[in-house]
């Protein structure tokens, strides 16, 4: 089975390139959303994170966001100590998802795939650009952030030139969304056939 690694920065469209991926049969593992699910569900993970934040780090047994976002925002330590725990313990849960699967080729999305390490389980990385006025516009219009609160996140994420080395696949979103399945489509062929030669 050949595992794919799906990645882009924020407002690039690899989310929808995702849900297209799925459309054509192939398996996704989310990321971000299992990293949410682990951080509420799993019992070593949940006391490792109250150990780093205390007790209040969980209210009614649900993650504290807010409060956990309001100490790690401005501290890079205790943001690198909080990625420790969950970073690994995502990684194994994707180990674990990938044995279930039946399919010929699995993706993982993650907008983070080298900074979590996740680069390094998978045989390919897809990434998926955009032109950054296209990815503002999209944000505007999706979450109805300010243009300075866009490039603060984009800040913190790793650039289009950067991913772009790391990428054995590029997908150009600046067009619509019709552009962009038949560019899909298209990757999702040629990975098909890796699988046939492999």
């Amino acid at each position: 089975m050949i595992k794919v690694g799906l990645t882009g920065g924020i407002g690039s469209g690899k989310t929808t390139v995702a849900k297209i991926f799925e459309n054509l049969g192939v398996p996704v593992y989310y990321a971000d959303e299992r990293a949410k699910f682990i951080m509420r569900e799993n019992a070593a993970v949940k006391s490792k994170i109250k150990n780093l934040f205390g007790e209040q780090a969980y209210v009614d047994n649900r993650l504290n966001v807010s409060y956990i976002s309001g100490i790690v925002f401005d501290n890079p330590k205790m943001l690198k100590k909080l990625e420790a725990i969950v970073h690994p313990a995502v990684r194994q849960d994707f180990l674990d998802w990938v044995k279930q699967q039946k399919a010929d080729y699995v993706i993982a999305e993650n907008a983070i795939l080298h900074k979590t390490g996740m680069d390094k389980l998978v045989d390919y990385i897809i990434t998926v650009t955009a032109d950054k006025h296209e990815k503002i516009k999209r944000l505007e219009k999706r979450d109805g952030k300010t243009i300075d609160e866009i490039k603060k996140v984009m800040k913190n994420q790793n650039t289009d030139t950067q991913l772009l080395k790391k990428s054995d696949f590029v997908i150009e979103n600046n067009e619509n969304l019709e552009s962009l399945i038949d560019k899909t489509v298209k990757i999702h062929s040629k990975v098909k056939n890796k699988l046939k030669k492999g």
